[in-house]
Formats: structure tokens, sequence, C-alpha cells
């Protein structure tokens, strides 16, 4: 089993943690995330889970591919692994370099479709993309900012 941290994301984060099997589709996950917080937000009632999406190290990960698909093939993000559940001391000791890439990884965030819809051109939906296997998402940037190379300032 593993335990996954995802935070439910209405504009603003709430954390929870679910426990799923490593064969568990995207999907299903987001059926049991639909089930454990429908309690709390009465927005979601009338919402299922195909209505929800996961959104993990900037990327929407389509429903269909499972975790183990995922950590199998040490799927990469952005920034880094999209799953990393080894435990691990960080050993980066004075300023952190951001072009470095992260071992650990954040909770994904699950949220409305419709959310989504609403608000993609405003960040942090405006870096959002669908993952695809074997893409390279290139190098990192934080703050929308550009990476020169020395070719470029010439």
């Amino acid at each position: 089993m593993l335990e996954v941290t995802y935070s439910y994301w209405d504009g603003s984060g709430h954390r929870r943690v679910v426990q799923v099997s490593k064969g568990t589709t995207i999907g299903k996950f987001l059926d049991l995330c639909h089930k454990d917080i429908s309690q709390d937000f009465p927005e979601l009632r009338g919402v299922s889970g195909d209505n929800l999406v996961y959104i993990k190290e900037d990327l929407i990960i389509p429903h269909n591919f499972s975790f183990y698909d995922l950590i199998a093939t040490k799927a990469r993000g952005k920034s880094g692994p999209l799953f990393h559940f080894d435990v691990h001391d960080d050993l980066r000791l004075g300023p952190v370099d951001t072009r470095i890439e992260k071992d650990e990884s954040h909770p994904g965030k699950v949220l409305q479709r419709s959310w989504y819809e609403r608000n993609k051109h405003i960040f942090p939906a405006s870096r959002w993309e669908v993952w695809e296997p074997g893409k390279d998402f290139g190098t990192y940037t934080i703050h929308g900012g550009e990476i020169y190379t020395k070719e470029d300032k010439k």
C-alpha cells in the first residue's frame, strides 16, 4: 500500500492522506479522494470522481494511468521525479540552487475540472499541462523567468 498525500485545491490547499495500492489508477484514486473530502466540502457532493483532476508537479495526470505505471517508469515532471516514496535526509547545506533537480516531491492537488477551466489563465493553473510519458519537460523555471543560453545573449 502507498500513502499518498494530496491537497484538495479550491484556491487554497486542504491537505489530506489516502491509502492506495500501486495498481490503483488515478481515476480510482480521485474517487477515493472524493469520498474522503465530499463531507467537508459541500460543493463536491454533486460531483463525481470523473469531474476531478489530479495535478502533480505542475502536470495534469490522466485518469487512465496507475501509480504503478508512474513509479515503475520513474515518471518525471518539470522539477524531478513525480513520485519518490523513499525516506531520506536532505543533505543540501547553505543556499539552495534552484537549477538542481529536487529529489523530493510535493503533495499533488485534487481539484474540480470546472475550477481548472475557470482559472487556467491565472497562476498557478496557467503553468499546468497534461503529462505525457517520455516527454522532456525541459528546464524548470520559477516566477515565469526565461533561461538564456550564451548564444541568446549575442
